[in-house]
């Protein structure tokens, strides 16, 4: 172990360890709780910009979010047709930085790679966001650091105003 206790062991997300070795995409391929969005990612061919350098922030949805959306939405996303309305929704989960929750302050306002804002909410220690069209997620675990990231595990997907 080196430095502070805990920092180079990871996190546990969806049965399976989140290392600081590993890219945002590697680390998410082994969470059962993000299947959806892994198929999510592929299908919007945004694989290879969340293993570049980045730095980025990623909100992920887990699963149960995506099982919030109408009953067809994720089968219907995820056809070729829909790609680029696919790209927008899961480009604005991603913000440019390495942003902890620690850095997140209430009433922050976020620009997303897909070019709209997110709204960040604080109460106690939980952080909430705030989308386009006034839906509210809720961070359920915090601070995955990966290589070229990190990720904030959310309770609901996030939708863009177009």
């Amino acid at each position: 172990m080196k430095g502070m206790a805990g920092m180079s062991k990871g996190v546990m997300v969806g049965g399976a360890m989140m290392t600081p070795d590993k890219d945002i995409v590697d680390n998410a391929v082994g969470s059962s709780e993000h299947t959806t969005l892994v198929a999510a990612v592929k299908a919007a061919g945004l694989v290879e910009t969340l293993k570049s350098a980045g730095p980025f922030t990623v909100f992920a949805p887990t699963n149960a979010a995506f099982d919030k959306l109408p009953a067809g939405t994720v089968n219907s996303l995820v056809t070729p047709e829909m790609k680029p309305t696919l790209t927008k929704i899961l480009t604005y989960h991603v913000v440019p930085g390495r942003l902890m929750a620690a850095d997140l302050k209430d009433g922050q306002v976020l620009t997303t790679v897909q070019g709209e804002t997110l709204t960040v909410m604080k109460k106690g220690n939980s952080v909430m966001l705030k989308d386009a069209k006034g839906g509210m997620s809720t961070v359920t675990i915090a601070n995955v650091v990966s290589s070229n990231g990190i990720t904030h595990v959310i309770d609901t997907v996030l939708m863009p105003a177009n």
